[in-house]
């Protein structure tokens, strides 16, 4: 309840209204100046998160084709490793043949022109049968593929640019896995300071609440959730590792362990929820709040506090409260009442601090 509300209070006809009332509405100015700002860092804060986001979600995306890619890559390369064994296989198996066809021409050496004397007057018959065994034996090397050696060099340029390939992709894999180790810590370091914010000004908000009292918020890890201590900060602290937040409060003591949450009664359980959100509302205030009846369940004492420390916080943002208690009235700025006439037509008006409370002890008398 702040500067706002009290624009709707009645106005005096003297110069000292008008100059309240000037001062009033630059008081409003510039709330809504600071309002506007507020939601504009709100914007820029979703939309760097967004941004991130699907910055993570590309990158992701690469990764996984990069790894697609790369399977296949590494497929094509041992189906053409296996054919370039094959090759080599059978270049080694022609070389063998050719070295013992050129041993075979060594070994025949240069003909003496008796060898040609010696088939000048041979039978004509036996040697066509002879020059035929020849010509079979010949026949033999045929099927030698003439360009086998050619193909062998292709395919051995075709594997030394797959083996390079193959490095360039592995090593933007490691790039793109390092970006998002970074992301991931990135991440990982915003939340763990976020949670280390609220646990403290959860501390300091339930002690102004219950300054006999004491109470942490734990952050539970998937490592042990049946037994949650503070040492637990030196062990892993990935998000994937955390489960959840528990909550332990001691209502009359600073030493004691606590009770957790499920052990409290139902105004104590309202009273943490209370001061868990005073906490947030510390660590990323919102630019106002609306509290149906939160103070129903408390007690006296502790419907005092609340109180304060909503009229606390009403510095930085505006609360609206419906309540049935007069502690909360103590501290107010403006009254509104809700009223039904005949028709069973509610209607809101402005109200003063005596009628408010006149409705409140009504109302208390009448329970």
């Amino acid at each position: 309840m702040g500067a706002i509300e009290r624009l709707g209070e009645p106005q005096n006809a003297d110069s000292t209204a008008v100059e309240d009332l000037e001062s009033r509405r630059r008081e409003l100015q510039t709330l809504k100046n600071a309002i506007e700002s507020l939601k504009a860092k709100s914007l820029e804060a979703e939309k760097d998160h967004e941004s991130l986001s699907k910055q993570l979600q590309e990158t992701r995306t690469a990764l996984e084709r990069l790894q697609t890619q790369q399977a296949e890559d590494n497929k094509a390369f041992s189906k053409q490793q296996k054919s370039d064994e094959k090759y080599h296989t059978r270049k080694t198996l022609l070389t063998d043949r050719k070295g013992d066809v050129d041993r075979n021409i060594r070994d025949l050496g240069v003909l003496p022109e008796e060898a040609f004397q010696k088939y000048i007057d041979g039978n004509l018959d036996k040697l066509v049968k002879k020059l035929q065994k020849v010509n079979d034996g010949l026949k033999k090397f045929a099927h030698v593929n003439k360009k086998a050696f050619e193909q062998y060099n292709n395919f051995t340029k075709q594997r030394d640019q797959l083996i390079k390939r193959r490095e360039d992709l592995d090593t933007s894999a490691q790039s793109i896995q390092e970006l998002v180790e970074v992301l991931d810590q990135r991440k990982d370091e915003a939340i763990e300071r976020t949670f280390k914010q609220v646990a403290k000004n959860f501390e300091e908000v339930f002690e102004k609440l219950v300054p006999a009292g004491r109470g942490r918020l734990i952050i539970q890890r998937k490592i042990d959730q049946d037994e949650m201590d503070e040492d637990e900060e030196t062990q892993q602290t990935s998000v994937e590792n955390y489960t959840g937040v528990a909550i332990k409060v001691s209502f009359n003591s600073k030493v004691d362990e606590g009770l957790r949450i499920q052990q409290l009664s139902g105004g104590q359980k309202s009273l943490v929820a209370l001061a868990t959100v005073f906490a947030i509302q510390k660590c990323d205030p919102a630019p106002f709040y609306l509290f149906d009846e939160i103070d129903a369940n408390l007690d006296a004492q502790y419907r005092t506090a609340v109180a304060g420390m909503i009229h606390e916080l009403s510095e930085t943002a505006q609360f609206i409260t419906t309540t049935f208690r007069p502690e909360m009235l103590m501290t107010a700025d403006k009254f509104y009442g809700v009223l039904f006439d005949n028709q069973k037509v509610s209607s809101i008006r402005t109200i003063r601090r005596e009628e408010a409370q006149e409705f409140v002890d009504q109302e208390a008398q009448v329970q």
